[in-house]
């Protein structure tokens, strides 16, 4: 069994500072990768080269992914779950922007909330850290907000996907959480996810008649290994790892930095343009996690 906390140390807030910052970079890589290839071929390929990292490792610890526990099935539903979540976001992404899709993909950590006061009481938000998630929230609009000032008439079935993207990406996040999979080691909860994603996300990129590989460079092969080994598969093995040990619920409410990192590194990386809107919105999402995350014995005295 793993030892609970009901609140996040400066270990889990340091990791997830961590975690953000290589999912806001992976937004640099993707784009790499999109010059050779395709979006759900991408993500397969991610996933591919995750599941193999990961099944290397387990081996040399000596962790069986498969375990006649009862876990099975959640693992499947899971990977189910992670799957879909990518398919709907590539789907969406050709009809919608990117700043369109960000604001509502990230409505996935009040899906979490919401999911988790349903199904654990215990680490449910009290009316102050609510405040704090729609503090963050609004300073996600204010970065991506003027995606949308343009619109071409199809925008509305993107957003939709965005939005069936949050809600798979948070229902993922409770079923851990709330399943027998919070029990088991973190590594086998991500295989089953992997595993899966990488199973229909491959064909399923050749079924919708994705263009596939188109090219390989270095610089989209160096890409590919970062999506795979260090996201898919180091930092998602440390989101699991967190997710056993701290309140998900708060933990996901860092998430809204995420898509921050993603334009700073943008502005570094690829000289995109940066705006005031962006500092705006890192002093509202810091202010927002910063109530999200208070101690119940300081929540007393407000």
């Amino acid at each position: 069994m793993f030892t609970r906390r009901d609140h996040l140390d400066s270990l889990a807030i340091g990791l997830m500072l961590l975690l953000c910052f290589l999912w806001g970079f992976q937004q640099i890589t993707i784009k790499i990768a999109n010059a050779g290839v395709s979006p759900l071929m991408q993500a397969g390929i991610r996933s591919f080269i995750a599941v193999i990292a990961l099944s290397i490792w387990m081996y040399a610890r000596n962790i069986r992914p498969f375990q006649k526990d009862g876990t099975l099935i959640p693992g499947i539903i899971s990977g189910l779950l992670f799957a879909i979540e990518f398919i709907f976001m590539y789907w969406g992404l050709t009809y919608t922007s990117a700043s369109r899709a960000v604001i509502f993909v990230y409505l996935a950590p009040f899906v979490v909330a919401l999911g988790i006061h349903w199904f654990i009481p215990n680490e449910k938000l009290n009316r102050i850290q609510v405040i704090g998630m729609i503090l963050a929230f609004t300073g996600i609009i204010i970065a991506f907000g003027e995606g949308f000032t343009v619109l071409s008439g199809k925008e509305w079935i993107g957003d939709l996907a965005c939005v069936f993207t949050a809600i798979f990406w948070g229902a993922t996040t409770v079923l851990v959480r709330a399943s027998k999979l919070i029990s088991i080691e973190p590594s086998r909860v991500l295989y089953y996810q992997l595993l899966v994603s990488a199973v229909l996300l491959l064909p399923l990129s050749l079924l919708l008649g994705e263009s596939g590989i188109t090219h390989i460079s270095p610089q989209i092969l160096a890409s590919l290994a970062f999506q795979g080994l260090i996201v898919a598969f180091a930092s998602y093995l440390t989101w699991f790892w967190l997710i056993a040990h701290y309140p998900a619920a708060r933990l996901s409410a860092y998430t809204f930095f995420t898509p921050l990192f993603g334009v700073l590194c943008g502005v570094f990386f690829l000289n995109e343009k940066f705006t005031a809107g962006v500092v705006v919105a890192l002093v509202l999402v810091t202010i927002g996690i910063y109530l999200v995350n208070l101690k119940s014995v300081k929540l007393r005295k407000l």
